[in-house]
């Protein structure tokens, strides 16, 4: 039987050797959205209001979608919400982050 790998490892304790070359990261999706989330708030001073999607990238990495009120109004419902693929390579740190799209708050896709 396996072992469970431990959870909420840090990403620098996330990590295992394969050969003394090279290594790999464990990074979980987890870790990567926490990770995603603070270091995309710090980066553009926004506020991450939902976690939409996330996937593993080829290089080790995670995309995370961050949900975000780019312009808040009143009613509630007419915000102005702005959608971020938020790019966390294999150590969890920033490596890319853009606006993919603009939406108000009410609006539902079709």
């Amino acid at each position: 039987m396996t072992e469970s790998p431990q959870p909420f490892l840090s990403p620098a304790e996330n990590t295992q050797q394969q050969d003394p070359d090279k290594t790999v990261s464990r990074l979980r999706a987890a870790d990567a959205i926490r990770e995603a989330t603070a270091q995309f708030g710090v980066v553009t001073g926004l506020t991450p209001h939902a976690v939409t999607g996330v996937r593993t990238r080829a290089d080790g990495g995670w995309s995370v979608l961050v949900d975000v009120v780019e312009l808040a109004r009143i009613p509630d419902s007419t915000s102005v919400m702005a959608t971020y693929r938020v790019d966390i390579d294999g150590t969890g740190d920033l490596s890319a982050c853009e606006r993919l799209r603009r939406f108000t708050r009410g609006a539902t896709d079709s």
